[in-house]
């Protein structure tokens, strides 16, 4: 199959979708299909192409939200290249931008377009609106998402039940909707494949200690990722244990402003904020570390959590529906719904080095699941769905224009 995948953000630029595109790439190639990549160029306004044209880079202006870029270019010579692909189906991983631009090319080539919702945008209206007419401004998300995903797809994706019933109960959406969790390369995450002297390395530079237990956070750091509730709450953890450190890994607007929270509260030595790190490094951190948390509500599944218990880590989340499907509470780790609950489960595992090394054995072997080749088998299936209701489109359309001409005979006409 000649898979054409269009997304706004794709390595270089590191987050959970870029890391998924590019899995999802690698996974279906392995299977022998041909993946084509059309994506914004991070950098600047340059456009050319890479991996010998099976990538092409368009150009983009930033968006002010983070490192996007959104494209409103479309050069004809891209759209002739696409045409040379020779595409079977089209897999969009954003609504807009070169998300546009792949539903001209499926409807100007007939190409079926299967489409995976990743971002709950209602969450981050505010970075656009300031606070301002938050109220419309959803309204106005919603009516776009519903287009988007309705009238110019074959097939939409959704990685949890929770984006499931978005579309399914407010939205109304009444076509198919996929539950297909996003896989990851979870080998990128087993011990086994961690180098120790690299480790040592790390723990060096980060200043912490073989016996200190370390409590990971790996993600973007704004406000809806709740990074202040961890801060907050590592100051009754170090009460009780001073070796309990928590390790904040990733970048964002409200990285300053957590750093300041945690002087604040007087625990700037054990709250280390490592900013950026690159991509081929972040399965070091989970190495490093004896406990992931995670406390946000705008997640659509949490790909971190998965690549925490691929890394043999007990987990304790936030009871959301996003992660109530991947970690199993008092199996793979905890979930909580308050400070209290927070507090009384982090400081079992803190306390109990056995109770760790159970619940994280139990992760590491739930995050089969969420393995590469099972997201690829899965996510093949709806291709092929969608060229099944791309042929039964045509063939209605052929039958509608017989019934036409048949009638426009019975009547003279």
């Amino acid at each position: 199959m000649r898979i054409g995948i269009f997304t706004d953000t794709y390595p270089p630029f590191i987050n959970g979708v870029s890391t998924s595109i590019k899995m999802l790439e690698n996974a279906l190639r392995k299977k022998g299909h041909k993946v084509f990549i059309v994506t914004v160029n991070p950098e600047d306004m340059s456009y050319h192409f890479d991996d010998n044209g099976r990538i092409i880079r368009i150009p983009g202006i930033p968006t002010g939200i983070y490192d996007y870029r959104l494209t409103t270019f479309y050069p004809i010579r891209a759209v002739k290249r696409i045409k040379k692909w020779n595409l079977d189906v089209i897999h969009t991983h954003t609504e807009f931008g070169i998300g546009t631009f792949a539903r001209v090319i499926g409807k100007q080539f007939d190409i079926p377009v299967v489409h995976t919702y990743h971002t709950m945008y209602e969450d981050y209206v505010h970075y656009i609106t300031k606070g301002y007419f938050d109220g419309p401004s959803k309204k106005i998300v919603e009516y776009l998402t519903k287009f988007y995903c309705d009238k110019t797809i074959e097939e939409l994706i959704v990685p949890t039940k929770k984006t499931y019933d978005l579309f399914k109960e407010k939205y109304k959406y009444d076509r198919n909707v996929h539950i297909i969790p996003t896989g990851i390369e979870i080998e990128r995450f087993y011990k086994e494949n961690i180098k120790t002297d690299m480790l040592d390395i790390l723990r060096k530079k980060l200043n912490i200690k073989t016996d200190d237990i370390v409590v990971l956070f790996v993600g973007r750091i704004a406000s809806e990722k709740s990074v202040d509730f961890l801060i907050n709450n590592q100051k009754d953890l170090v009460k009780k244990n001073k070796k309990c450190k928590l390790l904040i890994v990733g970048d964002g607007p409200d990285l300053e402003k957590y750093k300041k929270l945690a002087i604040k509260n007087k625990i700037e030595e054990n709250v280390i904020f490592t900013g950026k790190v690159p991509w081929d490094e972040v399965p070091l951190y989970y190495n490093l570390s004896n406990i992931f948390v995670t406390a946000s509500h705008t997640e659509t599944q949490g790909l971190t959590v998965i690549e925490a218990m691929a890394s043999t880590l007990p987990v304790v989340a936030l009871d959301d529906e996003s992660f109530r499907n991947t970690v199993v509470d008092e199996l793979t780790g905890y979930l909580f719904k308050n400070k209290k609950e927070y507090l009384n489960r982090m400081l079992k595992l803190i306390e109990c080095e056995s109770l760790r090394v159970k619940m994280g054995n139990q992760a590491r072997i739930n995050s089969e699941t969420y393995s590469s080749k099972y997201f690829a088998e899965r996510v093949l299936e709806v291709y092929r769905l969608s060229l099944k209701g791309k042929e039964r489109g045509k063939n209605k359309s052929y039958i509608s224009r017989v019934k036409n001409t048949i009638t426009r005979g019975l009547h003279g006409k």
